[in-house]
């Protein structure tokens, strides 16, 4: 092996573990920094409710609740939309195709404070003054305890809707990435042998490109988890679990970025506690993403 090989073999191979240097020292940090209140409350903390300064008590499951329902509803609204939209653009004129693409591209590149700023001023206001009143008062939502009575355009679904908006061009443009290396060959034998979109679509595009897709929607999970900025602005920020999706409260991001320039001792021990935690979450779904395209390997 010449010597500049063994070089370029050598670089290569200290990039790849520093990822798993950075990983571990990001570990050992947020616990060595969370000890103390991992010594208080044990275990505990993950399904304690309590946020309290003043009493010292501090729980996990507000927090942890807020982050898994936005993401939840953020993934329910933004995944659909998205594969439309990316395949369309896989048949689409190229013109279309090209300009659409690129919208989608500029609003993928739009930092996240920027949709919770235009959520704050915009979106809060005309779901409080229009979208909030129909579903609860017109439709009779609010009687169900799932949306909750009172609203006042911020909470858990304008949260979930922010997110929707910053994940979907991110989704869509992964997405369309992962259909376009579907080999024309196979969709253009499809179309020759009569079949329609839709069964194309069904059959062929997504079978091909499965491992892909599903490795998209759990990229776009990872960003909307951790998320911080546009969750903060319309989320409520209130230490409560929710009354409905019309009620406020909070993300372990959130609550971060409220409390950790005033934290001290405990309280940014449990701080830090969040952190892992949310560290250990993004952990387990992508072993998790892993463990489900294991399967899809073999069959592809």
């Amino acid at each position: 092996m010449k010597r500049t090989d063994f070089l370029f073999r050598l670089l290569c191979l200290l990039c790849a573990t520093l990822a798993a240097v950075i990983l571990g020292a990001l570990l050992f940090q947020m616990t060595a920094a969370s000890l103390d209140a991992w010594k208080r409350f044990g275990v505990a903390f993950l399904f304690s409710s309590q946020w309290d300064p003043v009493a010292e008590e501090y729980g996990a499951l507000v927090p942890l609740t807020g982050t898994l329902l936005t993401t939840g509803i953020a993934l329910l609204l933004a995944v659909p939309p998205a594969f439309a939209a990316a395949n369309f653009l896989l048949d689409a004129p190229k013109g279309i195709a090209s300009i659409l693409g690129n919208a989608i591209d500029l609003l993928a590149a739009i930092p996240s404070v920027i949709y919770g700023m235009w959520g704050l001023f915009v979106l809060a206001p005309f779901l409080q003054q229009h979208i909030q009143p129909f579903l609860a008062d017109t439709l009779g939502l609010g009687r169900l305890s799932l949306f909750g009575a009172e609203y006042n355009g911020f909470g858990l679904l304008t949260a979930g809707l922010i997110l929707a908006l910053m994940i979907l061009p991110f989704l869509c443009a992964t997405m369309r990435d992962v259909l376009q290396m579907t080999p024309p060959v196979l969709r253009e034998a499809a179309y020759g042998m009569g079949c329609t979109k839709r069964e194309v679509t069904r059959d062929v595009v997504i079978p091909y490109g499965f491992r892909g897709l599903l490795g998209s929607i759990f990229i776009g999970l990872g960003r909307a988890l951790g998320e911080t900025m546009a969750v903060l602005f319309v989320i409520g920020n209130m230490m409560e679990l929710p009354k409905g999706l019309f009620g406020s409260t909070t993300t372990i991001a959130a609550t971060l970025a409220n409390n950790f320039a005033e934290a001290d001792r405990l309280q940014r021990g449990a701080l830090f506690a969040l952190g892992l935690t949310l560290l250990a979450l993004s952990l387990l779904i992508q072993a998790t993403v892993q463990w489900l395209l294991r399967p899809t390997a073999g069959k592809a």
